[in-house]
């Protein structure tokens, strides 16, 4: 049974207008598809499970992105956590495979699995051409999950990118399958807005992996939620970590989609966050404008139309409340789920939650 976004319950961040679907895939041609791994109960036998795993990709457009890159760029506003790939944006700003999420230990499967699926693509890649760095991030799904199984293949990123289309399912889905959120079950959520600016209508699209924050923290709508409910402590050490990417059709270069990734933090805050110690706060930002070809241009200068700077704030304020929606999406759709050892993530009550939503005035 599917749960309630957590706009299907008036719940609604900020004053700019969604896409027409509120998801990452409302910026035009982006994908997303997951492979869940789930089974098994009871006591943890290492590499036997319970399984509670699994790999999320998120493909920037439908063609062959090795060939043609898009801009990208990054931040970690806490650095407990990893990002293949990361060096590589840092320096030319472009991602030019899909992105794969994971938990921590099947980073390394993951990026098999890209590399394995961009030299399906690009036959002269690593002799003629550029060898393939991957762009894999990760939270840890070991409260819940087997981690020390390795049970994440570089198969299943085949998988998750045969099952990409553009509805997005949220919750307790591909990477998101074994994930912890405020002591509350988390996962994957999604949300966008629509940015009028002088060049025109713009899109931004916010895809979060969320694994972060404990019981006290959360805040939805401006009231202190995680504070209010009367819900036991589950007694969870875990408290980080969550991957954000930011997609946007705009006009932007590498500077300002740094620019545009740091924002996201602020979202994160707005739902309670403070990026814990042991939190890997991760925020990836790509535009899917100005694409080309690399390997067809033989120009030694490029001239691109891009967004000035002064522009910039309609995206910013986009960032933010997509961020902190999608965050919410990850809560409100992912119900209880048990695993290793007996260790429980309730589901987020949501009826309780709306009652104080509503005593407080905050629901639109």
């Amino acid at each position: 049974m599917s749960r309630p976004r957590a706009r299907d319950l008036g719940i609604a961040i900020g004053l700019l207008p969604t896409g027409k679907a509120n998801a990452v895939t409302d910026v035009s041609d982006i994908r997303v598809g997951h492979c869940t791994l789930n089974r098994g109960s009871g006591k943890l036998s290492a590499g036997r499970g319970p399984i509670r795993t699994g790999v999320t990709v998120v493909l920037p457009h439908g063609r062959n992105l090795y060939s043609r890159p898009v801009k990208g760029g990054y931040h970690a506003l806490n650095g407990c956590g990893g990002l293949i790939g990361s060096l590589q944006i840092d320096e030319f700003g472009l991602i030019d495979t899909p992105i794969g999420l994971t938990n921590t230990m099947g980073m390394a499967a993951v990026g098999e699995g890209l590399t394995r699926y961009t030299l399906e693509q690009n036959g002269l890649a690593g002799t003629k051409t550029d060898t393939i760095i991957p762009v894999v991030s990760e939270c840890d799904d070991s409260y819940l999950n087997d981690s020390r199984g390795l049970h994440v293949r570089p198969e299943h990123v085949f998988e998750a990118i045969a099952d990409a289309g553009p509805r997005v399912v949220e919750g307790a889905v591909g990477a998101g399958t074994g994930m912890v959120c405020y002591d509350f079950k988390g996962g994957i959520g999604t949300s966008s807005r629509v940015v009028e600016s002088a060049a025109g209508d713009h899109v931004v699209g916010v895809i979060v992996l969320s694994n972060h924050g404990v019981r006290h923290e959360l805040i939805v709508s401006g009231v202190p939620v995680g504070r209010l409910l009367k819900t036991p402590d589950p007694g969870r050490e875990e408290s980080g970590s969550i991957v954000t990417i930011i997609a946007t059709d705009a006009p932007l270069d590498a500077r300002q989609l740094g620019r545009l990734a740091r924002r996201a933090g602020m979202g994160l805050a707005l739902t309670g966050s403070c990026a814990h110690n042991g939190s890997g706060d991760i925020m990836i930002s790509f535009s899917t404008a100005n694409v080309r070809d690399r390997h067809q241009t033989q120009d030694v200068v490029v001239t691109e139309h891009l967004l000035i700077d002064r522009e910039m704030d309609g995206l910013f304020r986009a960032t933010v409340d997509a961020t902190a929606e999608a965050v919410l999406n990850s809560l409100f759709c992912s119900g209880t789920m048990e695993g290793r050892d007996g260790h429980l993530a309730p589901g987020l009550p949501v009826d309780a939650t709306v009652e104080l939503l509503k005593e407080y005035r905050a629901l639109s």
